[in-house]
C-alpha cells in the first residue's frame, strides 16, 4: 500500500494549471497535520480546480484501490469528482452533497489495461453556497481490488 496523504505521503501531488484555482492545505481538528481543501468562497459558481496525483509504478495488467476520505461541509458547496486519466471525458466517481459536516470515505477500483493510468485527478466544481469546504485527506493506494466494508 502507497501513502499518498498530504502531511507525510510519498506521493507525487500537482495543483493543474489551466483550471480556476488551486487547493490549498488546511490544518486537521486533531492538529496532526493538514489535508486539502477548496473553501466555499473561492471562485464562481461552475468554476473548477483540480488537484491530479500522477501514478508511475503501477504495474499494467494489475488491480488497484484508491481509498480516500473526504466531506463536502456547507449548503450548496459544490461538487467533488474524480477522474483517471485514460477515461478524462468522465469521472469515475461524483459526490455533490454532503448531509453533515462529517468526513466519509470513498473507494475508486483502477484497473490497469495495456493502456495504464498515470494519473488521478480530484475536481472541486464551486457550487452556490458561500460558506463551508470541500476536503479531500488520507489518500491511499493499494494493490488488488477494493475491499468490501
Amino acid at each position: 500500500s502507497v501513502d499518498c496523504s498530504f502531511s507525510q505521503g510519498v506521493c507525487d501531488w500537482k495543483q493543474e494549471a489551466d483550471d480556476d484555482f488551486d487547493w490549498n492545505p488546511a490544518d486537521r481538528d486533531r492538529g496532526d497535520g493538514y489535508y486539502m481543501a477548496v473553501p466555499a468562497f473561492v471562485g464562481h459558481k461552475k468554476d473548477t480546480g483540480r488537484l491530479k496525483l500522477l501514478l508511475t509504478e503501477l504495474k499494467p495488467k494489475s488491480s488497484y484501490c484508491l481509498i480516500f476520505s473526504y466531506r463536502l461541509a456547507g449548503e450548496r458547496v459544490g461538487k467533488l469528482r474524480v477522474f483517471l486519466a485514460n477515461k478524462r471525458t468522465a469521472p469515475v466517481w461524483e459526490q455533490n452533497k454532503g448531509n453533515d459536516e462529517r468526513w466519509r470515505t470513498g473507494k475508486i477500483e483502477i484497473f490497469q489495461g495495456v493502456e495504464t493510468t498515470n494519473s488521478v485527478t480530484f475536481e472541486s466544481e464551486r457550487g452556490k453556497g458561500k460558506t463551508g469546504e470541500i476536503g479531500v485527506d488520507n489518500v491511499i493506494l493499494i494493490s488488488g481490488l477494493c475491499p468490501e466494508d
